[in-house]
């Protein structure tokens, strides 16, 4: 019998491997397409995409694996290792889920999200909504379809967050979410009453893309993500794509009359990359190198952008190097005004531009949109009129376009719904995360001003990187703060820092 089970684990584990080499392959082909890819191979790229995820989806979904996941589900925990057992409860859950969709559909479903990615940046480009529909009306009918394959209890948007952030359901969210936008109502009002508004023209003088470049890979370094083991580049919507550890690539996008764009934007997606860069070599090649959700994969990215790149100290460090590289237009412009600039809040149309303030917004608006696309309560049609009507109620702006409006986010042109509420769940992680991590590192704030954000990156490793999906969100959460998800302290750190900044 023992004998029988080391050979299933080493099968098991070869099995593992090819899956991730069909995951890093896909991962490369999406990379380029995004970033140095012709627009003219989008078709041949889009058929190739689709016939490697219909490989990967048999591989993931055959006999052989349904075998080996049961032998080593059934076999005595002291005959396998923990890292193979805990595997295979996890591939077993997307195993359960594959099953029960049809091969034919899965390939049909690759191929459209494939092209539809190339098309929604043409329509993006083109502000042309209409172009983009019919894609995304077939990509809500999967979601539909493939929510009642999966079954639910409640809400059928439950089956979709369940490949996101795994245990989180409609009813939690529909409570912290409406905790949060609660207590954001009064600080955007009196943020946007405030007389004391930051001066920020200077902002928005030309600011070479190439030096932005240069000041954004210094800062990546001084987060020390390893350059050896990945790579900067620009794309049309920032990300960040873990191949392996040894191999994680951060994308930012350069705008010369905003820098905040790309400097932002790069310690953003590099949070991102530190974690998938810091996973335990142990769990390489394993379903388990990779984030537990994207709730806590995106505390990873807002903790860095926000609590530790909008922080004062860490500009007393970087200001004069900014400087350095810019076209001396913050000359005239002294540190206080500098931070205020940078922490403008106000309503905005653009999510990855808003403000810490207004950012859960953004998510809040858009988690709502999708609950309603998949019960249908909206359809693909409405969204433009829906869109702006929810951006004038919750932000009080209306987009003057389909492009600055409904068509400004990647996500739905590949399926991702479900996708969206992680962003405000990691920014209430990262809130929470960083209050832990204040009582074991007090000296925190020291740290972002001598630029040593060693000691921060290792916590961070400690509470969360080191687990890959060995633990449960919630389980990283309780572990390293304490609590479950807790919306009261992102409410509070926005409360200390712009009640002052803004004076009331």
């Amino acid at each position: 019998m023992t004998k029988t089970i080391i050979q299933t684990e080493k099968d098991f584990k070869e099995l593992m491997q090819k899956m991730s080499s069909y995951e890093q392959a896909l991962g490369l082909l999406q990379w380029d397409a995004r970033t140095k890819a012709p627009k003219k191979g989008a078709d041949q790229r889009s058929e190739v995409i689709g016939s490697l995820s219909t490989e990967l989806f048999k591989l993931k979904t055959s006999e052989e694996t349904g075998r080996l996941l049961e032998e080593i589900l059934q076999a005595d925990k002291d005959v396998v290792s923990n890292v193979t057992r805990q595997s295979a409860k996890e591939l077993k859950k997307e195993y359960d889920r594959s099953i029960k969709i049809p091969e034919d559909e899965f390939r049909e479903y690759s191929i459209l999200t494939a092209k539809s990615e190339s098309i929604w940046e043409e329509a993006k480009e083109q502000n042309d909504f209409e172009m983009f529909r019919p894609y995304l009306e077939k990509i809500v009918q999967f979601s539909r379809k493939f929510a009642d394959y999966w079954g639910y209890e409640g809400h059928p948007y439950n089956a979709l967050l369940e490949d996101f952030e795994p245990g989180m359901t409609v009813d939690t969210l529909d409570q912290v979410f409406s905790r949060l936008r609660d207590g954001l109502i009064p600080l955007v009002e009196g943020v946007t009453s405030s007389s004391n508004k930051p001066q920020t023209d200077f902002i928005f003088r030309s600011f070479p893309k190439d030096n932005q470049k240069q000041f954004s890979s210094e800062i990546l370094s001084q987060m020390t993500y390893d350059f050896e083991a990945g790579r900067l580049d620009e794309t049309v919507h920032p990300f960040a794509i873990g191949l392996n550890p040894k191999d994680v690539r951060v994308t930012t996008k350069y705008d010369e009359n905003d820098f905040r764009t790309a400097v932002f934007g790069t310690i953003h997606e590099g949070g991102h990359a530190l974690y998938e860069q810091n996973l335990p070599e142990e769990l390489a090649g394993t379903v388990l190198s990779d984030g537990t959700s994207m709730g806590i994969h995106e505390s990873q990215s807002l903790f860095w952008e926000n609590f530790v790149g909008r922080n004062k100290k860490f500009w007393e460090n970087n200001y004069d190097l900014l400087q350095s590289y810019s076209n001396g237009q913050f000359k005239d412009v002294n540190l206080d005004q500098f931070y205020h600039a940078i922490n403008e809040a106000k309503p905005s149309l653009i999510r990855i531009e808003a403000d810490e303030m207004t950012y859960s917004l953004h998510i809040i608006l858009r988690y709502e949109i999708e609950k309603g696309l998949i019960n249908g309560d909206i359809e693909v049609a409405d969204l433009p009129k829906v869109w702006n009507e929810k951006m004038e109620e919750y932000l009080g702006v209306i987009p003057p376009n389909d492009s600055q409006g409904v068509l400004q986010d990647v996500h739905w042109s590949f399926g991702a719904f479900g996708y969206f509420p992680s962003y405000a769940l990691g920014y209430i992680y990262a809130a929470q995360l960083h209050q832990a991590m204040r009582k074991e590192i007090p000296e925190f704030d020291q740290l972002c001003q001598k630029g040593e954000l060693s000691s921060i990156r290792e916590w961070l490793t400690k509470n969360v990187h080191q687990y890959g999906r060995m633990k449960s969100p919630a389980a990283i959460i309780k572990d390293a703060t304490g609590e479950s998800i807790n919306p009261e302290h992102l409410l509070h750190y926005l409360s200390e820092k712009y009640k002052p900044l803004y004076q009331f």
